[in-house]
């Protein structure tokens, strides 16, 4: 069955859902800048919108537009920033 998520006041919402290769969530974010850890590898691709990415380990942020995927390692913290209302498909591994 589906599982809704909220986080930073309702400013990013998604839906947990399962997929033949594992664990998904389907999503939206609000403009703003935001915080994110994980537990498990986060393979995320914007669907529309775009976001600027500040993955663990780096220095400069980087941009991924619409049907751009990135990769979050396991047990880290990463940084989104969206200008405008943004949505994302992100699978866990």
């Amino acid at each position: 069955m589906f599982r809704t998520n909220e986080y930073y006041d309702g400013n990013v919402k998604s839906i947990a859902y399962e997929t033949p290769e594992g664990r998904a969530t389907l999503g939206v974010m609000a403009k703003g800048e935001y915080e994110f850890g994980t537990s498990t590898i986060e393979e995320m691709t914007v669907v529309s919108g775009e976001m600027k990415v500040l993955l663990p380990g780096e220095t400069s942020w980087k941009t991924f537009g619409e049907f751009e995927t990135f990769i979050v390692p396991k047990d880290s913290r990463f940084r989104v920033r969206v200008a405008g209302d943004t949505a994302y498909r992100c699978y866990y591994r």
